[in-house]
């Protein structure tokens, strides 16, 4: 038996996420960005050091559809190394895709140029790759767009936005279903590897809905879970997950993940990539978590009833874990509190703790339900204000039935 086949598998590196970031003078470039590109170059060096045989790339190469010309540098730098280890797949995703359907991807270039080992993936097709320890037949599944899925067939007038995307995943479930039934005609002793970017029924979403262009589609996992695929490496969703059981037949149908966190949304969120030794009928991966992502940290303090709420939240955040991470505070606070609450010193103490960017100080502040009065205040007497001012408080009405007696007495006092 050869040896397993070993493949790189990963996605979503958005090149361009500034969020969090202040611009690094050693390079002009944001300081997020940096933490983007110094994952990659991780990985990178794992991949080297594990004798890669095979990239694959699931989509989403830059923030945005228009990347400046200095993160298409960065991005190329990488594709270029990784290329002069091994055969590169690339699939197209939906943050790759221009915004008319005849203009360029922002990764078509490579394809373009004929740079060497690199294989585009912009179309369904199935890709014969040769390896160091042998052949492996890639399926490219680009994202869905409709014009390409549904070319110029003429849609009813009256059909609605869900009809739409009803066609639209149908006609992605025909074309992956076609690309089954094409690789399952290869000998049976060549693995084959299916490679999109799309989402799937069942799969657990991150906070890339809140950076997402355009509408999106979702397959049923059962169009994926076929015996004519040794592994499916995803990209789209930036949560890491396996959708399958491992059992006879079934394929590891896989999300690497994004690489790095993008917002407090993947606060808790594991950053890395799968590392797959790839044998037809007996695939094996592993997710392999990035060492030094950028962490995010949440502060939450009550300083309801606290006589120094500043100390309260500065002791809270000498105990936290901030050093070099991005933190918000939460700080939970009654409308007295939040007067004796000084931004400056947190802010102090967030620093020499060591926190790289301060994203939020945010104040939740617990103010009481105001009784409606029905009138004015000024035609109550001081009894009738007092009175509804304790209801307000919702103090037991047994308590306001005391106070209101020994009120009455200072309210008859002649000052």
């Amino acid at each position: 038996m050869s040896d397993p086949i070993r493949v790189l598998h990963f996605a979503d590196t958005h090149i361009g996420m500034e969020n969090y970031g202040r611009t690094d003078p050693e390079t002009g470039l944001s300081s997020r960005v940096r933490d983007f590109l110094r994952r990659l170059d991780e990985m990178i060096e794992y991949a080297r050091k594990n004798d890669v045989d095979l990239a694959i790339f699931a989509g989403d190469a830059f923030k945005t559809r228009n990347p400046t010309p200095t993160y298409e540098r960065e991005f190329a730098f990488r594709v270029q190394e990784l290329a002069e280890l091994c055969p590169l797949v690339m699939v197209v995703g939906n943050h790759d895709l221009p915004a008319s359907i005849l203009r360029a991807s922002s990764i078509e270039i490579y394809d373009t140029l004929g740079v060497r080992n690199t294989h585009l993936g912009r179309e369904y097709v199935l890709h014969e790759i040769e390896t160091k320890r042998g052949p492996v037949v890639v399926a490219t599944a680009p994202y869905p767009v409709r014009q390409h899925l549904l070319g110029e067939r003429v849609l009813p007038h009256a059909m609605t936005i869900g009809e739409v995307d009803a066609r639209l995943r149908d006609a992605l479930i025909e074309r992956l279903e076609r690309l089954a039934a094409e690789a399952a005609s290869y000998p049976d002793d060549v693995p084959r590897i299916l490679v999109g970017h799309f989402s799937v029924v069942g799969a657990l979403w991150g906070s890339e809905r809140s950076v997402m262009l355009g509408r999106d589609v979702s397959v049923p996992l059962s169009v994926l879970d076929s015996p004519a695929w040794d592994y499916v490496a995803l990209g789209h969703i930036h949560r890491h997950q396996c959708l399958t059981v491992e059992r006879d037949g079934s394929p590891p149908v896989v999300y690497s993940g994004s690489v790095e966190r993008v917002d407090f949304g993947e606060e808790v969120e594991r950053k890395g990539f799968v590392w797959v030794e790839l044998t037809r009928g007996a695939t094996r991966w592993e997710f392999v978590p990035l060492e030094n992502v950028r962490p995010f940290r949440t502060v939450r303090v009550d300083v309801r009833g606290a006589g120094d709420p500043t100390q309260v939240v500065v002791e809270a955040i000498t105990r936290a874990d901030v050093h070099e991470a991005v933190v918000r505070v939460i700080i939970k606070a009654d409308p007295e509190a939040e007067t004796l609450l000084q931004d400056r010193a947190i802010r102090a103490a967030l620093r020499e703790a060591g926190a790289y960017y301060i994203a939020a100080l945010q104040r939740e502040v617990e103010r009481p339900h105001r009784l409606r009065l029905g009138t004015s205040p000024e035609g109550l007497t001081p009894e009738q204000l007092l009175e509804r001012y304790l209801a307000a408080k919702e103090i037991a009405p047994e308590r306001i039935t005391e106070l209101m007696e020994y009120a009455r007495s200072i309210f008859q006092t002649d000052l």
